[in-house]
């Protein structure tokens, strides 16, 4: 469960990135988070990872009271979230199975369960043909596939994916969706951050606006013309 609680960041320069903002997200729901560039999207999204705190309000993360962690906690917030990137960020001298191993050993997983983890997640999303290639030899969509098995290998309760298609051609943003969704399916919370339109009203699910740091929308249905 993510709230959102009357938060407002303001950073060093003056900027005023999150404007009294609150929602609640709940365990297992897919929510699209939508808006212009510099509306504060990114920032949401720093909030909830503790990269960034905030200036005034109340922000809970899976049971982690943002305004009250520690820092030796904040790793332990992130195990349970996955975060899909944009540009991927794989490790370019590492194999697929390596760069989704590389997750788990991250966070204390043994031999033996690395062994048995990493492959089901590689055929959970198509990839069990390609453990032994390196990111330089996959499409776009392979490696953001990749980038989704690692974000998955340690069975978070939340991901958040970041234009998780913005690299992508459009079938394989259609691939990414549907993987998003049975991931979803099983109870994994999940949050998409994306301008594009076509993947909202294809999933017909909640849609959180921002503009200019508050949220001006939260509604089930697709991308209004109007919301931005």
């Amino acid at each position: 469960m993510i709230i959102f609680n009357d938060v407002t960041k303001v950073y060093d320069t003056g900027t005023k990135a999150a404007d009294d903002i609150s929602f609640k997200i709940d365990q297992g729901e897919f929510v699209f988070v939508i808006g212009p560039s510099g509306a504060g999207k990114s920032t949401l999204i720093k909030l909830m990872m503790g990269e960034e705190f905030a200036s005034s309000g109340r922000i809970v993360v899976n049971d982690y009271n943002m305004s009250k962690i520690k820092a030796r906690e904040i790793p332990y917030l992130r195990r349970t979230m996955g975060v899909v990137f944009q540009d991927f960020r794989l490790i370019a001298n590492k194999n697929v199975y390596e760069n989704v191993a590389f997750a788990m050993k991250c966070v204390g997983a043994s031999a033996r369960q690395v062994r048995k983890r990493v492959p089901y997640v590689l055929s959970l999303v198509g990839l069990s043909g390609k453990a032994k290639s390196m990111p330089d030899q996959l499409s776009g969509g392979e490696q953001q596939r990749v980038a989704l098995a690692r974000a998955i290998v340690n069975n978070p309760s939340t991901i958040i994916a970041d234009e998780p298609t913005g690299n992508v051609d459009p079938r394989m943003t259609y691939e990414i969706m549907r993987l998003l969704g049975e991931i979803n399916n099983r109870g994994t919370t999940v949050i998409v951050v994306t301008h594009e339109k076509n993947l909202v009203d294809m999933m017909h699910k909640r849609v959180i606006v921002i503009r200019k740091g508050r949220v001006v929308s939260d509604r089930t249905g697709g991308y209004s013309d109007g919301q931005l």
